[in-house]
């Protein structure tokens, strides 16, 4: 980076005697703010550009790659702990299908019941997870064992 700072200089140097060499003197007195301008972006340019590209150059140590494994285990409902909240089997099957991220509509679809029947089945087993929205019912199902 540093050695890019001379060579512009050397360049806008040779740039203003060129100028004065062929004798363009009116151009250099009548301009000059144009012409320092005109050096001043380049400058800033040609510094951007070579930021740009340190900063988006790739790391000389390689990141860390992390390897996440996923254990499957056997999931078991615990009917008891069903029964004793008093969610159906239905609202069961719904917070399941609401677990997959499935929406209203597409659980209607596959359910073949109307959307207003989710959205029934759905408060209902919010209620009774004591859940206020979908993710937190999903949580709350997790965390009382009905969803794997």
């Amino acid at each position: 980076m540093k050695r890019q700072i001379p060579i512009l200089g050397l360049i806008g140097g040779i740039l203003i005697a060129v100028l004065k060499w062929t004798e363009y003197r009116f151009l250099v007195i009548d301009h000059s703010m144009e012409i320092y301008g005109l050096l001043t972006a380049i400058t800033f340019s040609v510094l951007g550009i070579g930021l740009g590209l340190k900063l988006t150059r790739p790391a000389s140590t390689p990141v860390p790659t992390i390897v996440v494994q996923e254990v499957r285990t056997l999931f078991v409902l615990d009917d008891s702990k069903r029964d004793s909240l008093g969610i159906t089997r239905r609202e069961m099957e719904i917070l399941q299908l609401v677990a997959q991220g499935l929406t209203n509509r597409e659980i209607a679809e596959k359910l073949f019941v109307s959307e207003n029947t989710v959205k029934t089945h759905c408060a209902r087993a919010f209620d009774k997870v004591g859940a206020r929205r979908r993710t937190q019912a999903v949580q709350m199902g997790k965390e009382l064992g009905l969803l794997p």
